[in-house]
């Protein structure tokens, strides 16, 4: 519940966990942002601060910024993400136009409504390359496991030439995710064996600058914590053998976030 959800976070202020990730509940996020607002009342400057906006129209993309910022109960986001820019329902031609939504986040950015604009997704990682060389977005988050590199692959696809434009990169889907279907109640596609290593390939990835893990509870967020700490970048041999269970999963997964093109 909402106050249950508000102790939550800030449990995660206090152990350090700074990066909060939310949406509209429409996106599947329940009343994360609301429940949010109420501990950012107070603890504002601790927080980094992100939400998203699903609309490829720029009028109603700011309409849903200020909704939540209201449901935030704050004036200015850390950062906007444009959402699921493969989705069929962000076209390119819509998104990039002259009333599109990266010209209302750039336009959101210079009024003070976020610091910093980007935009995320699971998949049609051509898209971004797009949306990258015609926009100066500060950072893009995408869904990237060792399983989804070999679907996806925004990995070698993306991010390389995303970082020479001094772009930040998220990762997301670290454990799989939710979309097209769950083995687990919890949210995540991967078996429990698979996610100390999931959360090593995500934390070794190049210029990586934070990785979205979605935690259910506290157990959880105690766990990645721990990990975090511990932390030590996958060796080659692991990185092998990590490769040939990715493959293996992938073949299982098949286009698990969308179509690929």
């Amino acid at each position: 519940d909402r106050k249950e959800a508000t102790q939550f976070f800030s449990q995660c202020l206090d152990a350090g966990v700074n990066y909060l990730d939310t949406a509209p509940g429409f996106a599947g996020y329940g009343i994360a942002q609301q429940a949010l607002g109420d501990l950012l009342k107070t603890r504002r400057k601790e927080a980094f601060v992100v939400t998203k906006c699903f609309e490829p129209d720029g009028e109603k993309a700011l309409a849903l910024l200020k909704k939540n910022l209201r449901e935030l109960q704050i004036d200015r986001a850390d950062v906007v993400y444009a959402h699921s820019i493969g989705a069929d329902k962000m076209d390119l031609k819509t998104v990039m136009g002259k009333n599109g939504v990266m010209k209302a986040l750039e336009k959101a950015r210079e009024d003070g409504l976020t610091r910093f604009i980007g935009i995320s997704g699971h998949n049609r990682p051509g898209k971004f390359l797009d949306v990258i060389r015609e926009f100066k977005i500060d950072v893009m988050m995408n869904a990237v496991s060792f399983v989804s590199q070999h679907i996806y692959d925004f990995e070698t696809k993306v991010w390389p030439e995303a970082h020479q434009r001094k772009i930040a990169l998220v990762a997301m889907k670290v454990f799989g995710g939710m979309a097209g279907g769950s083995q687990n109640p919890k949210g995540g596609r991967l078996q429990k064996e698979d996610l100390f290593s999931a959360f090593r390939y995500a934390q070794s990835l190049p210029h990586l600058s934070t990785a979205v893990l979605g935690m259910h509870d506290l157990q959880e967020l105690q766990q990645n914590i721990a990990w975090a700490k511990s932390f030590k970048p996958l060796s080659q041999t692991e990185r092998e053998s990590l490769n040939k269970r990715g493959r293996e999963l992938a073949k299982e997964w098949g286009a698990v976030y969308g179509p690929v093109v």
